[in-house]
């Protein structure tokens, strides 16, 4: 059977709280074994540790996302090192900038990035990042920061940036939005970027597919993401599944299996 890595998933979110355990038998029934659960602020951090021990194939990365920049404050920085440090997880993240909101201060925003980067840094481990409306000036934080590693989650930049990205040794997540047929320069990108580069992922709850459009997203619906951008390559579902889930493991350090 095909195995697939969802490689952002919120699923310690409260929309999974009435039926987690369905949601991931689902998952499980589709192929999806793996998931990789990105935190958004401090306050969350032990929720989400608890329902990444309660189910199997469920990964925690501990971060501080900017869209949740209200929550965030300069000791949390230390309290993210501490938890990384005991709690040894598979990546940093969510971090990263959003230019999309306007509300959101960039400066702050960028002095709780470039510390997740250090952090990341310090312990050898990738990096989840969200880049909205601001993938250039990621791509300037990365470099000050040589020999990071790490994924750009639900990438919506141009050829060249990630082209940039490739270079600079990190992946681009591709998920829902790629699966609308409006999204044609995204196919476009997807369509020719090295095979090593790509990530598949569901962002459940939120970016649900063409499918699914208004409801609520699960780690079940990858394999839909699975069919368009095997469509876009010409590649069969088995070779790409085959492909995402060894760039997976390969960049969090998951155990191979099979």
């Amino acid at each position: 059977m095909m195995r697939l890595v969802d490689s952002h998933s919120h699923f310690d979110a409260a929309e999974f709280d009435a039926d987690r355990a369905a949601a991931h038998a689902r998952a499980l029934a589709a192929g999806v074994d793996t998931q990789i659960v990105p935190a958004v602020d401090a306050a969350g951090w032990p929720k989400l540790k608890a329902v990444c021990a309660q189910l199997p194939g469920l990964h925690p990365a501990y971060g501080l996302h900017p869209m949740y920049l209200d929550a965030h404050r300069p000791e949390h920085l230390q309290e993210l090192r501490d938890w990384i440090e005991r709690e040894r997880p598979v990546a940093v993240g969510e971090c990263g900038l959003d230019y999309f909101v306007e509300e959101l201060d960039p400066a702050r925003q960028q002095h709780y990035f470039d510390g997740q980067l250090a952090l990341a840094a310090e312990f050898d481990l990738p990096v989840i990042v969200h880049a909205r409306r601001a993938v250039d000036a990621v791509i300037a934080a990365i470099r000050r920061f040589p020999g990071l590693r790490g994924v750009v989650h639900s990438f919506s930049g141009s050829a060249e940036q990630a082209a940039q990205l490739h270079r600079l040794g990190f992946l681009l997540g591709i998920g829902g939005p790629v699966t609308h047929e409006r999204a044609k320069r995204l196919r476009g990108v997807v369509a020719i970027v090295p095979l090593e580069q790509l990530l598949l992922e569901t962002d459940s709850p939120d970016q649900p597919g063409a499918s699914q459009r208004g409801q609520r997203n699960e780690p079940a619906y990858l394999t839909e993401v699975l069919d368009t951008v095997a469509t876009l390559r010409g590649l069969s579902h088995e070779a790409l599944a085959e492909a995402t889930t060894a760039n997976a493991e390969r960049l969090f350090g998951l155990p191979r299996e099979g």
